[in-house]
C-alpha cells in the first residue's frame, strides 16, 4: 500500500503544503468548470477563473510556462467567453450552441499554428528545450488554445479539442510529477465525451424545431 501511495503521490512530499493544497482547490475548481460547461451554465466562467488563476500561481512556481501560459489564457478567455455567452443575438435569445463555420476553422488553423510559434519562442529565449516533455507540451497548448477559443465561442468542436489535449495531458501531468492535476484531466476527458454528446443533442433538437 505504502509503494503505491508513493508511487502516485511521493512527489508531494517535496512540495509545501499550501502549495498542495492549492493545487486541490484549482483541482475541484476545474471539475465545477468543466462540468458547469457540460450542463451549458454560464457558471463555467467564474469557476474557471478561480482554477486558472490558482494554477497560474503555482505553474509560474514550478516553472513550467507552457503550462503557466495555456491557464493564464484560458483566464482571458474566460472573460471573452462570459461576454459572448450573456450577449443577446436578439431580444429574447443569447448566443446558442452551434457548429464552426468556415471561417472559425480557419480561425482555429492560424490560433494553433500562431501558438506553435509563440511557444517555440518563449521556450527559446528561457531555454525550457529540455527534452521530450517540452514538445508535448507545445501541442496540447496549442490544441487547448484553439478549444478554448471554440468554447467561448459556444461551438460544438471544443469538446473534440479538449478530449485530445486531455488524453494526451493524463500521463503528461503524471510525468511531471503532478497526480492530482493528472486525475483532474482523466475526469476532464470523461466529462468532455459526455459534454460533446449532449452538446451533440441540444444542437439536433434545435435543429428539429427550426
Amino acid at each position: 500500500m505504502n509503494q503505491i501511495f508513493n508511487f502516485f503521490f511521493g512527489q508531494y512530499f517535496e512540495y509545501d503544503t499550501i502549495d498542495v493544497v492549492l493545487e486541490i482547490i484549482a483541482v475541484i475548481f476545474g471539475f465545477l468548470s468543466v462540468w458547469n460547461s457540460k450542463q451549458n451554465k454560464i457558471w463555467v466562467f467564474p469557476t474557471g477563473m478561480i482554477s486558472t488563476l490558482i494554477f497560474v500561481y503555482l505553474l509560474l512556481k514550478w516553472g513550467l510556462l507552457g503550462d503557466m501560459m495555456i491557464n493564464a489564457y484560458y483566464f482571458i478567455m474566460s472573460v471573452y467567453g462570459w461576454y459572448i455567452w450573456t450577449r443577446k443575438v436578439d431580444s429574447q435569445h443569447v448566443t446558442p450552441i452551434s457548429q464552426t463555420t468556415n471561417k472559425e476553422k480557419k480561425i482555429s488553423i492560424i490560433i494553433f499554428i500562431s501558438t506553435l510559434l509563440f511557444v517555440y519562442i518563449v521556450y527559446q529565449i528561457f531555454d525550457k528545450w529540455t527534452g521530450w516533455v517540452a514538445y508535448v507540451d507545445t501541442v496540447t497548448t496549442a490544441i487547448f488554445f484553439v478549444g478554448m477559443w471554440l468554447m467561448a465561442r459556444r461551438k460544438i468542436e471544443n469538446w473534440i479539442l479538449w478530449i485530445i489535449g486531455d488524453v494526451i495531458s493524463v500521463p503528461l501531468y503524471f510525468y511531471k510529477g503532478f497526480t492530482f492535476t493528472s486525475f483532474q484531466y482523466l475526469g476532464f476527458t470523461v466529462i468532455a465525451i459526455y459534454g460533446y454528446l449532449e452538446w451533440k443533442k441540444h444542437l439536433n433538437n434545435n435543429l428539429q424545431t427550426v
